[in-house]
């Protein structure tokens, strides 16, 4: 059976999540775990975020779920979402810099204070709340069926900062222009919120369902 395990580490309500995975799941198991081995057993993890960056890392810490998640993205297809895209990262500047899982080169960068809408008029609010454009700036699996430039949901007031642009699967522009999606391997991470990006998100969501990495 295709089981997907959601990551628990103990921050926010996972269930929307999980009932977005159910409606795209094609019968697939869905679990929401705290445990590294059900992790290891499961057929691929989606590993959610809310909150912040240093919670995050001292969750997976506690509950030594940061080995699990590191082996899972070399094994098995991996989803990380929103803060789960950050703490893949090397570092973040959040909670006065943070070291975060080292799994993908880049950095995790608070918003300027200081940027303007597109024509000057107005300053852009931070968190970047709302729906925005995803540029797909390479191929992939997950981008099946989801048009050029769709729109997706943001929650964030930080922004990753990729090290290599060979991993970029997506871009979007806030004030500055920000990786949206990143890819390696098994791993692709979003910035936005899948579950809650109506028919773009789901399709991404049900393109991860059936994602088979070689």
């Amino acid at each position: 059976m295709n089981t997907i395990a959601i990551i628990d580490y103990g921050m926010g309500n996972l269930h929307s999540v999980a009932k977005a995975l159910e409606l795209v799941g094609d019968n697939a198991k869905i679990i929401i775990t705290n445990q590294a081995r059900e992790i290891k057993k499961a057929s691929r993890v989606l590993f959610p975020g809310v909150g912040a960056i240093r919670d995050c890392i001292e969750g997976l810490n506690r509950l030594a779920l940061s080995e699990a998640l590191k082996e899972a993205a070399q094994e098995k297809p991996v989803l990380a979402v929103c803060v789960g895209m950050q703490a893949v990262m090397n570092s973040s500047e959040e909670n006065n810099g943070v070291d975060c899982l080292g799994i993908l080169p880049g950095q995790v960068k608070l918003f300027p204070v200081d940027m303007y809408t597109p024509d000057n008029e107005s300053r852009l609010k931070i968190p970047h709340m709302g729906w925005n454009q995803v540029q797909h700036v390479k191929d992939h699996f997950l981008w099946k069926g989801i048009a050029q430039n769709s729109r997706f949901y943001f929650v964030h007031s930080y922004y990753v900062e990729s090290e290599d642009e060979s991993i970029v699967a997506g871009s979007t522009e806030y004030g500055v222009k920000f990786s949206s999606a990143l890819t390696k391997d098994n791993l692709f991470a979003v910035q936005f919120h899948p579950e809650k990006s109506q028919h773009a998100g789901l399709a991404l969501l049900k393109n991860f369902v059936n994602w088979s990495v070689e």
